[in-house]
C-alpha cells in the first residue's frame, strides 16, 4: 500500500492552541485513535517554531546556513503525519476529516503528497 506525507501548512502566529473551542483537543484524540486503529496513522507530530529552526542551504558549490525565524515565510509547515492508505482518495479523506475538527476561524492547509518508494 502506498505511504503519504501530509504536511500541515499554517500560518506561523496566526493562532494559539489555546485559542481552541472546547472539545477540541477530544474531538483530535478520538481521530487520532480512530485512523491508528485502522492501521493507517505511521506517525505524526507537530514542529516547532520557524525561530527555533535552520536553513541548510547549496548554492553555487558552497553551503551556507540561515537561521530563523524566515520573515520572508508567512505560511510554514507546522506538522506532519505519514500515513498508509489505499490510494491518494482515501488520504485526502484522513486530512479533510483532520481539517474539519479544527475551529472554523482557523486556515489550516494539508498537502497531501505520495511517498515514493524506491
Amino acid at each position: 500500500m502506498p505511504r503519504y506525507l501530509t504536511m500541515i501548512r499554517i500560518e506561523e502566529g496566526a493562532f494559539q492552541m489555546e485559542d481552541a473551542d472546547p472539545g477540541f483537543d477530544e474531538r483530535m484524540s478520538a481521530l487520532f485513535e480512530e485512523i491508528t486503529k485502522a492501521g493507517v496513522m505511521l506517525e505524526t507530530a507537530g514542529l516547532k517554531p520557524t525561530s527555533e529552526a535552520t536553513r541548510v542551504i547549496w548554492e553555487n558549490g558552497k553551503i551556507g546556513t540561515t537561521d530563523g525565524p524566515f520573515t520572508e515565510t508567512k505560511e510554514v509547515v507546522g506538522g506532519y503525519s505519514i500515513s498508509q492508505c489505499r490510494d491518494k482518495a482515501e488520504a485526502i479523506e484522513w486530512s479533510r476529516r483532520f481539517l474539519e475538527i479544527h475551529p472554523p476561524q482557523w486556515k489550516v492547509t494539508c498537502e497531501v503528497r505520495e511517498i515514493e518508494e524506491m
